[in-house]
């Protein structure tokens, strides 16, 4: 079975919210306040990436990517990709279907995000938060050659104060290796 990458499109919206909420239940399991993943977050999540999705951001330099991993037709993870007003961009989501972690589906999602970034917008730094509790992501996000460059408190649906790092793969390393 092979992964491909593909780009988003609003009739993804269901998918992802599907596969986001059932990621954010397994990888958050005891790292978050149980009620930020409760009965309510399908729905949560479902608004959120039709909103997303349709959304007109005003021009290809402000308008999010959203990279969808796919075998066999079934969406098996995805990444979702942001300019910021900082002038960095944000890899704001990379999710994979639990069960099929470690199969190197994160690794493409990773790779497409920073080519996009190199290619799309040369010269900027892409960046992202994860909670540090999270320590499969930590490490996942240093083998794949990311730099901490900041610990913060950051705030998770709900109203919940959570510490994360920021790690960022540096423009010039995307020049080298993603142009």
């Amino acid at each position: 079975m092979s992964t491909v990458i593909r780009q988003g499109t609003a009739r993804d919206a269901e998918a992802v919210a599907e596969l986001h909420s059932a990621s954010w239940r397994t990888a958050y399991a005891g790292l978050v306040p149980d009620e930020a993943l409760g009965d309510g977050l399908a729905a949560e999540r479902r608004e959120i990436w039709e909103l997303r999705l349709a959304a007109d951001y005003g021009g290809p330099e402000t308008t999010p990517e959203l990279l969808i991993a796919e075998r066999d037709g079934d969406v098996v993870g995805f990444a979702y990709v942001v300019p910021q007003w900082d002038g960095r961009i944000l890899l704001d989501n990379l999710h994979v279907r639990p069960g099929l972690t470690g199969g190197g589906i994160g690794r493409k999602l990773v790779d497409a995000a920073r080519r996009h970034t190199a290619r799309r917008h040369p010269g900027t730094d892409l960046y992202l938060e994860v909670l540090q509790a999270n320590t499969r992501a930590v490490a996942f996000y240093e083998r794949e050659g990311a730099c901490r460059t900041d610990a913060r408190a950051g705030v998770f649906p709900g109203g919940h104060t959570l510490p994360e790092y920021e790690y960022t793969w540096p423009a010039s390393e995307l020049a080298r290796h993603w142009s």
